[in-house]
């Protein structure tokens, strides 16, 4: 077993495991830490713990010290920097008139790093770029192009649900998602509906899948037979997963007559594959479009 402290440097990013060395550290606590990038401010989101050596790479760098004062203002001095940096960046990128949208400026603690984040279409020839950056700040310079997730990440904002997003507020890495996860919760598949501000799927589609699944494997299909408990039989006409009712059409004497039951008093066959769900040739093109199973993020490689 190794003793371990978690480490976060961004909200809702990744955490990075450090050496705590000999340093009374409390989740919460500002620590300078050694990373690829430098010397980097982070903040504690998980205490002293002891995990196993197979669960870490080796060798495990230590935190250098808890923060103190000056290492606050030197933080806030730098975020300071990249306000001004970011906004020489744009002006330099409309006098090379490059076709990308700059997201974020940030510096490395230390100062010895200063990255650019944006998003292109395609790939951008920005060589001419770093070098009016560089000679401007005089210092590393670095330009990472990220996806539209990343994007929003980044940026934060609310959701359709009047909530921070997910992506900005606690999902660390981002989750494959699919348009079956939207069919097998019965949303709508008009892309405005299922969509997200990044303009790929939800990333709460993911939150409830497996309750979903679990819930649908034990209800019969639409159009699927089944025996009531009074011994008629009778066609499904709709189903209410969460409340785990069923909608049934029974035939009494040439008449036709619509029944509510408790998934549990009905007996039926294995639910049926469900038949395929009819969309237009635009909304497919459009779902595709959505449909985002690469799932990680590009941001924040310490």
């Amino acid at each position: 077993m190794i003793k371990v402290v978690g480490v976060r440097f961004r909200n809702a990013g990744k955490i990075y495991y450090f050496d705590p060395s000999d340093f009374a550290i409390k989740p919460g606590d500002h620590v300078i830490v050694e990373t690829a990038r430098g010397v980097e401010l982070g903040t504690t989101t998980l205490g002293i713990r002891e995990v196993n050596e197979e669960s870490v790479f080796q060798p495990l760098k230590p935190v250098i010290r808890i923060a103190n004062e000056k290492d606050e203002e030197t933080m806030e001095k730098n975020r300071q920097k990249e306000k001004e940096a970011y906004k020489i960046c744009r002006e330099k990128i409309r006098k090379h008139n490059l076709d990308m949208k700059l997201v974020q400026a940030e510096y490395t603690f230390d100062n010895n790093k200063l990255l650019f984040y944006f998003t292109a279409d395609g790939r951008v020839d920005f060589r001419e770029l770093v070098k009016d950056l560089a000679a401007v700040f005089r210092t590393r310079i670095e330009l990472r192009q990220i996806g539209v997730r990343d994007e929003t990440k980044i940026l934060g904002g609310m959701g359709i649900c009047g909530r921070p997003l997910c992506c900005s507020s606690y999902l660390s890495e981002f989750v494959p998602v699919s348009i079956k996860m939207a069919k097998e919760q019965n949303l709508s598949l008009n892309p405005t509906k299922i969509s997200g501000m990044c303009g790929r799927l939800m990333c709460c589609l993911k939150n409830e899948q497996e309750t979903y699944e679990y819930l649908n494997s034990k209800l019969p299909g639409v159009g699927d037979t089944v025996t009531t408990p009074d011994g008629d039989k009778g066609e499904v006409s709709s189903v209410s997963v969460l409340r785990q009712t069923v909608k049934v059409i029974i035939e009494t004497k040439d008449e036709k007559e619509m029944k509510e039951f408790s998934v549990d008093e009905l007996k039926f066959k294995p639910r049926k594959k469900k038949e395929k769900v009819k969309v237009s040739a635009e909304e497919m093109k459009e779902l595709s479009e959505l449909e985002d199973n690469g799932g990680k993020s590009k941001v924040g490689g310490n």
